[in-house]
């Protein structure tokens, strides 16, 4: 059996499955919203980590990227059993004090989108919670991964 092409939004996502457990269903039996914000955070952290940012590295440079805004579309539902092909990408990085991140959760089975989402980033003191300018690392890193759409 051949693995489906996906559709995906953009070239060279960073993909990871998600499978759908109980502990992500909600009362109408279909993945809950808060699960999928879980697999958003997730996700980037994943993809952070892949193109060398660790936590440990926010903190010593103390720094961290911190949500301003979610936009979420939820297209189709997803159930208990599905595995999603989730993907992220790194869209705008003004390589000063704010970065977008977009996402694209795709249903291999239904060979359809179920889920897409941006998500506005903005670079803040650890210690404070102030806007603080991005650090030379977060711009050499997150600006090199930043995608033309």
């Amino acid at each position: 059996m051949s693995t489906p092409t996906l559709n995906w939004t953009l070239d060279t996502p960073y993909v990871q499955q998600w499978h759908i457990d109980e502990t992500h269903i909600d009362h109408y039996q279909h993945v809950n919203n808060v699960a999928y914000l879980s697999q958003l955070e997730s996700l980037a952290w994943a993809h952070s980590n892949a193109l060398g940012l660790q936590f440990a590295d926010y903190q010593s440079l103390n720094r961290g990227m911190v949500i301003k805004r979610h936009e979420l579309n939820y297209h189709l539902p997803t159930h208990l059993g599905d595995t999603l092909e989730c993907a992220t990408w790194i869209v705008h990085c003004d390589s000063k004090l704010t970065l977008k991140r977009q996402f694209q959760f795709i249903c291999p089975k239904r060979g359809k989108t179920v889920f897409d989402a941006m998500t506005t980033f903005v670079c803040v003191s650890l210690d404070t919670g102030a806007p603080k300018r991005m650090p030379k690392q977060f711009v050499d890193i997150y600006g090199k991964a930043c995608v033309a759409q």
